[in-house]
């Protein structure tokens, strides 16, 4: 292989692994759009993962969360969706969601594990905030939440 094919070779890897690396966690991430939702009389500021990468990525890395701020998860279809905790730094509560804005059930989740948490029945939504907020504020199973983007 002459030097110049080298080069070539050399820059197309480079090129790849740059890449690849934002999206294993590594790097800045473009900011998620943010939505505000309520939970009765309670506020909630969310991020908004609608996208493939965006719920691969949640809320990995990081090591807070605003009070009353969380991720919203939207699936693009209707189903029994599952949540896990590879790579968060911080314990969460996780509300499936159904398309007409009640809870379905709510999942505690322990940080940096793998131990899937789903939803009871199909649902298009998934909020995570910090662990105990529902409970904290008394909003179980049932309740509604408004401000949800409309299914497509």
């Amino acid at each position: 292989m002459n030097f110049a094919a080298l080069r070539q070779r050399l820059f197309t890897y480079a090129l790849a692994l740059a890449c690849v690396a934002p999206a294993a966690g590594q790097g800045p991430q473009p900011p998620l759009p943010t939505t505000r939702l309520s939970a009765g009389i309670h506020l909630i500021t969310a991020e908004v993962a609608a996208t493939d990468p965006g719920r691969m990525r949640g809320l990995m890395f990081r090591e807070s969360l605003a009070p009353n701020h969380g991720m919203l998860f939207v699936f693009d279809q209707k189903a029994i969706h599952c949540m896990w905790m590879r790579n968060t730094l911080i314990p969460l509560s996780v509300a499936f969601i159904d398309d007409e804005g009640a809870i379905v059930n709510i999942e505690d989740m322990a940080p940096r594990t793998e131990t899937s948490h789903c939803a009871r029945r199909p649902v298009r939504f998934a909020l995570e905030m910090e662990k105990g907020w529902f409970a904290k504020r008394g909003i179980g199973p049932g309740a509604k939440l408004t401000g949800l983007p409309r299914p497509r």
